[in-house]
């Protein structure tokens, strides 16, 4: 634990017990106050998001938000640039942050800005990243809302900050030269763990894809490396071993479609993560009016969703249920010659490798490239002796068991940097750890971070206020 200041005084508060003596501890609306100002006429169309993850966004760079809003944009409301955003839908996930832009918000958000000059805006930034104040709000929210997990639990998702209790939660407010150092310490530590993040993130990047280039490698060109090869005649396979073969899907595969005709049977939904039972209680996702029209799975059948070869993808059932007629199930019929669990593994590598995309059609752009049955019959594969199989299907899930491990070190390894960088922040804004006297070095923060690489929460709730 760092240095603590000489002196402190205790507080009436149930998410910090003390704070320095020559600190205040004030209503938030002696410090900032919310910027009222409507876009009713439409001042400006550049639309701002609020991310958990990566603070204040515009609209456009939203993964799933394209560059619509999602509702009349003359209802929303005007921040400027330097104003703290604050969801007050979603304060209970810790949503908040500066914004560097002139824009259009949610009616949901609270623009705040500094009710005097000597106030370092972003120091009330952090204080709102401190995890133990903004579960501190949960208990000032209206409206709560449940949500089922898959497993059953009930959760609670978000509650409506009124801004009426917002502005009169006490706030520990330090001395500006205080607040300003403590930005600077902050900025410093925050950026070092991010740093080191980001670098596990990179290596369970390379990880994940080593791991795909040996499977890939392995189930096109087997086991030993000095084994005489031949030309397949197929472009996604090029050479494989001299005694291997190259069959069609039709040859050992057949499609089935065997409608349940009633309901009341677990419903299958084919994600990327494999086969899950939909929770159908919950309404969420797309849900169907009537699942007597849902077609069998039976455990061995395999999956796929062949209707989107982008985000679509293929599994080996080990469940009985039934799933969207529109997806195709099909059995191994050849198990003489063929080992399924080898050949989940071709079908998935043709997704992952886009192999199935190129023999797709549709509308790629609305997410319908679908592969026709007779593509799909007509798609070539690999045929190994099945022992072979066997063998290669073998080393690939030891392959998968010693990477996944290394995988989830890192993870753990990025759990911990997260729980510190969240201890750090809670510390040092509420005077836990004295600052004052730290020399901040020279430091860059310029690492490249690839965006895809940042497991980010994009939720945004548009609701507009009552």
């Amino acid at each position: 634990m760092g240095k603590r200041y000489d002196t402190y005084s205790k507080v009436n508060t149930n998410w910090v017990q003390e704070l320095p003596t020559d600190w205040g501890f004030l209503p938030l609306q002696s410090q900032l106050k919310e910027r009222k100002e409507s876009n009713a006429n439409k001042k400006t169309d550049f639309i701002l998001s609020l991310t958990a993850a990566k603070g204040v966004i515009p609209y456009s760079e939203k993964k799933s938000g394209g560059n619509k809003a999602k509702e009349d944009i003359g209802k929303y409301n005007i921040s400027h640039e330097g104003d703290l955003l604050v969801n007050c839908m979603n304060v209970v996930a810790g949503s908040s942050g500066l914004s560097n832009y002139y824009g259009a918000i949610s009616p949901v958000y609270y623009a705040l800005y500094p009710s005097y000059e000597e106030i370092n805006r972003k120091y009330y930034e952090y204080l709102f990243r401190n995890r133990f104040f903004y579960e501190s709000l949960i208990g000032l929210g209206n409206g709560i809302m449940m949500k089922k997990s898959s497993t059953g639990k009930l959760n609670t998702v978000r509650k409506r900050i009124p801004m009426n209790k917002l502005k009169r939660v006490m706030i520990p407010v330090p001395p500006k030269p205080e607040q300003d150092q403590i930005v600077r310490y902050l900025d410093w530590k925050t950026s070092e763990i991010d740093r080191f993040v980001h670098q596990k993130k990179k290596q369970i990047k390379k990880l994940e894809e080593y791991k795909f280039t040996k499977i890939d490698e392995l189930i096109t060109k087997g086991m030993n490396s000095h084994v005489q090869m031949k030309e397949s005649g197929v472009e996604w396979l090029g050479q494989i071993p001299e005694h291997w073969d190259v069959h069609t899907i039709k040859q050992h595969f057949k499609v089935r479609k065997r409608i349940a005709g009633k309901e009341g049977y677990d419903v299958l939904s084919i994600t990327q993560q494999g086969l899950k039972v939909k929770d159908i209680s919950s309404n969420e996702g797309q849900m169907a009016m009537d699942y007597s029209g849902y077609q069998f799975v039976n455990p061995g059948d395999f999956a796929m969703n062949h209707m989107d070869l982008i985000t679509g993808y293929v599994d080996l059932s080990d469940k009985f249920g039934v799933t969207s007629p529109d997806y195709r199930v099909f059995t191994l019929e050849d198990t003489d010659n063929c080992y399924p669990e080898f050949y989940l593994r071709v079908f998935q590598v043709a997704y992952k490798r886009r192999i199935f995309y190129k023999f797709g059609k549709g509308a790629a752009n609305q997410g319908r490239w679908r592969l026709p049955q007779r593509a799909f019959y007509n798609y070539s594969i690999q045929i190994p002796p099945i022992e072979e199989q066997k063998a290669i299907e073998y080393e690939c899930k030891q392959l998968e068991k010693n990477i996944d491990e290394m995988i989830e070190a890192l993870k753990k390894e990025m759990d911990l940097l997260q729980e510190l960088r969240t201890k750090i922040i809670a510390d040092v804004v509420t005077g836990q750890i004295d600052v004052r006297d730290v020399v901040v070095p020279d430091y860059s923060c310029d690492e490249d971070t690839d965006s895809d690489d940042i497991e980010d929460d994009e939720e945004e709730i548009e609701e507009s206020e009552d």
